[in-house]
């Protein structure tokens, strides 16, 4: 089943990604993006051909505001289902996604976000819960779900069955394709990425930064690798 892919990139202090993918029968949007660009993001729908009513799922990759902020607003607007993994769920029904988060780094974040407007997002509860290899054939969308925890429990993938991968933030694309550095988890961060290179990936569509092929990242971690074997024996 062909698709078709539209990023759309929000702007409010930080850049951020949501990816409306458009299949033969209706529309399906990766991530919400920032409250505070709500009205952006419907124009950009609306202008793609996405009314209410044509709007069939909404997948959010993980709970952090940036990829949420908009979930229940688009869901009432356009009576859309909402599926994410039930690891990030308490932070959908809260409203709040330091639940369940600790560190010193969330801590300082915590204080800074309320200033700027920032810190929470209308709460709600999914209508679906995703797991690992969860097919999304049924909505016209040949792609299944890769459970890629470590930037959050819950955080997912979406891979097509042509090699599209979007990686919410595992991977970022700011200066150069790279693994993210806010980690929940860096074991299991670790353990995400490796699994990503067994699986067929052509191009990546990353929550921050532009689209880049998956060759460019794991060539960049090689040569990184093979550059710190030669220091240590030098």
């Amino acid at each position: 089943m062909p698709t078709e892919i539209k990023a759309i990139t929000q702007k409010y202090l930080i850049t951020v990604n949501c990816y409306l993918v458009k299949t033969p029968t209706s529309y399906i949007l990766i991530d919400t993006g920032l409250p505070k660009k709500r009205n952006d993001l419907v124009r950009e729908l609306e202008t793609a051909g996405c009314k209410p009513g044509d709007l069939k799922l909404i997948i959010i990759t993980h709970g952090h505001l940036d990829h949420n902020g908009n979930t229940a607003y688009l869901r009432e607007r356009y009576d859309a289902k909402v599926a994410m993994h039930g690891g990030d769920s308490a932070m959908a029904e809260s409203g709040d996604m330091f639940r369940g988060v600790k560190g010193l780094t969330v801590a300082i974040i915590k204080i800074m976000l309320p200033l700027v407007g920032m810190s929470r997002y209308d709460s709600f509860t999914p209508d679906i819960f995703l797991e690992d290899g969860h097919d999304l054939s049924e909505y016209g969308f040949d792609a299944r779900v890769i459970h890629i925890p470590g930037h959050s429990k819950g955080s997912i993938g979406v891979l097509t069955t042509g090699g599209d991968l979007f990686c919410g933030d595992l991977l970022v694309n700011i200066d150069k394709p790279e693994k993210n550095t806010l980690i929940d988890d860096s074991a299991e961060l670790d353990a995400s990425v490796e699994k990503l290179k067994t699986l067929e990936i052509k191009t990546v569509y990353p929550g921050h930064g532009k689209p880049f092929q998956m060759e460019q990242f794991i060539e960049k971690k090689t040569i990184t690798r093979y550059s710190r074997e030669i220091d240590a024996i030098i």
